[in-house]
C-alpha cells in the first residue's frame, strides 16, 4: 500500500503530449501513503495537464471523513465535469463520499475507475487508517469500473467482486498484478488508460 516517494514532486516535467482528449477533469485520488513516482497514477499525472492529483494532509493513518472533505474542496473549486480514478483505500473513499455528496455534485462527476479497492477489515490491512470501514456498499450513482488482481494481498477478488456488484460496477480482473500499484510494473499502464477513456467519453 505505502509507497516511498523520495524526493519526487508531482507534476514536474510534464510533457501533456499522449492523453489529453476531454475538457472532463480526472482527479487522481491515490491510497494510503500516496502513489510514488513509479506508480500508474503518477505517470498519468505526469503525462496529461488535465489530471490532477487531490492532496491529502495525512496520507499513513487519515481519517476517511478527513480525506472526503478535502475532495469536497476540490469539487467547489473547479467546475468541470469530473472522472475520478482512485485506487487502493480512496475507492472506499469515493463510496463514501458519493453516499453524502449533493445532487450537483453527483452531476458533475461522469465516472469513476476503482482500482485494487482494498478491504479494511482485511488482515494485511495496515494500522491507523479510521473511517474506510465497512465500506459502503449503495450503488453509485455514476458508472463505474473496478478493477482487481487475483493475487492482491489487501483483498480477495471475491471481495472485490461484491464490491464491483454492490456498487453496480463494471468488473475487470487482472492476472498476477498484486495490488496494482509501484511493485507491479504497469509503468504508465495503457489499459487502463482504455477504460478511463470509456468514463470519460
Amino acid at each position: 500500500m505505502p509507497n516511498n516517494l523520495g524526493n519526487f514532486r508531482y507534476g514536474e516535467n510534464r510533457e501533456n503530449t499522449r492523453m489529453n482528449s476531454a475538457s472532463s477533469l480526472v482527479l487522481i485520488l491515490p491510497g494510503l501513503g500516496n502513489s510514488g513516482p513509479q506508480h500508474w497514477q503518477s505517470e498519468w499525472e505526469r503525462h496529461d495537464a488535465s489530471m490532477m492529483r487531490v492532496m491529502q494532509d495525512e496520507w499513513h493513518a487519515p481519517r476517511c471523513e478527513d480525506w472526503a472533505t478535502r475532495l469536497d474542496e476540490v469539487f467547489a473549486a473547479q467546475s468541470n465535469s469530473v472522472v475520478l480514478v482512485a485506487h487502493s483505500a480512496s475507492c472506499a473513499l469515493v463510496a463514501r463520499w458519493a453516499r453524502g455528496a449533493s445532487t450537483t455534485q453527483l452531476a458533475r462527476v461522469l465516472g469513476a475507475l476503482l482500482v485494487a479497492p482494498s478491504d479494511p477489515t482485511a488482515p494485511n490491512y495496515p494500522l491507523g487508517p479510521t473511517g474506510f470501514a465497512p465500506v459502503p456498499l449503495q450503488p453509485l450513482p455514476f458508472p463505474s469500473i473496478v478493477v482487481a488482481s487475483d493475487d492482491d494481498i489487501y483483498v480477495s477478488e471475491a471481495t472485490a467482486r461484491s464490491y464491483a456488484t454492490a456498487w453496480g460496477s463494471r468488473f475487470v480482473l487482472l492476472r498476477g498484478s498484486g495490488h496494482i500499484n509501484s511493485d507491479s510494473g504497469l509503468g504508465i499502464w495503457e489499459s487502463g488508460l482504455q477504460l478511463l477513456k470509456e468514463l470519460r467519453r
